[in-house]
């Protein structure tokens, strides 16, 4: 017997109407993109999601997406000149104290209320917006970038332990040029070979063939963008991920959400 999902994302429930939420700022994004024919795509549990349910897994509490680092400089532009009111776009240049090295897209009639949302201005829905890049090997790239993650939420006070204080006020400038140097190798040696952005730890390590040039799949019943090869880049980031997790695996994050617009 197939199981019934719906238990964890009924209509009206919170998580539905968040997940619904996280939709409409996806087409929102979609129409800017492909207006500028900047090429984003479906990432992490929201392209599983979309193979393996047709949509959100049902359980998930968050929507991503991708492009590639050297893009969202124009993307950043093109989002702050024509997103609806409603929504805003987030990143560290747009708020002094943004802990992340990710960017996002906000739903400015909504609160999300999680760990760390005190330290943003805004606060809303979202959806996340990752980035990718030539990569070293990842025999380098992995320690590289276990430091460097841990200097920027130092820097950041977006962690309470010692060691990432240390290292983020210590180490982070010798982190940082290390960073540069790696970029700089890359792009002389015009490297294929292709992970997330330096200073966020991923299993992501892939041929660029294995994303670009993007393609269309479906996602609750719209198009969207995602990667060339959706099988190698699932296997790379999930190994089977046609199994589907036990119960006690099915994790939703969901912190309290409040709908501003709602009588």
């Amino acid at each position: 017997m197939t199981e019934d999902f719906s238990k964890y994302n009924p209509d009206g429930s919170t998580l539905r109407k968040a997940q619904l939420r996280m939709l409409d700022t996806l087409i929102e994004v979609d129409k800017i993109c492909r207006r500028h024919k900047i090429e984003y795509f479906l990432d992490s549990g929201t392209l599983l999601g979309a193979v393996r349910h047709g949509g959100f897994i049902p359980w998930d509490d968050d929507l991503d997406i991708c492009i590639r680092r050297e893009d969202w400089p124009r993307m950043r532009a093109v989002l702050q000149e024509e997103l609806p009111q409603s929504l805003c776009c987030q990143d560290w240049t747009t708020e002094k104290n943004y802990p992340l090295s990710i960017a996002k897209v906000r739903d400015k009639n909504s609160i999300f209320d999680e760990p760390h949302s005190h330290m943003v201005k805004e606060r809303g829905i979202y959806i996340d917006i990752f980035f990718v890049e030539p990569s070293v090997p990842k025999w380098l790239r992995d320690p590289l970038d276990f430091v460097y993650v841990r200097c920027i939420r130092g820097v950041n006070n977006y962690s309470e332990r010692f060691i990432e204080k240390f290292l983020g006020y210590i180490c982070y400038p010798f982190a940082y040029l290390a960073i540069c140097l790696c970029r700089l190798w890359t792009k002389i040696r015009k490297s294929t070979m292709f992970g997330r952005q330096y200073g966020y730890i991923s299993k992501l390590f892939v041929h660029k063939d294995v994303i670009f040039p993007v393609r269309e799949i479906q996602f609750e019943g719209h198009t969207f963008m995602a990667p060339n090869n959706t099988d190698e880049f699932l296997c790379t980031l999930y190994g089977d991920y046609m199994q589907i997790p036990p119960e006690d695996k099915r994790v939703t994050h969901l912190a309290t959400i409040t709908f501003l617009d709602e009588k």
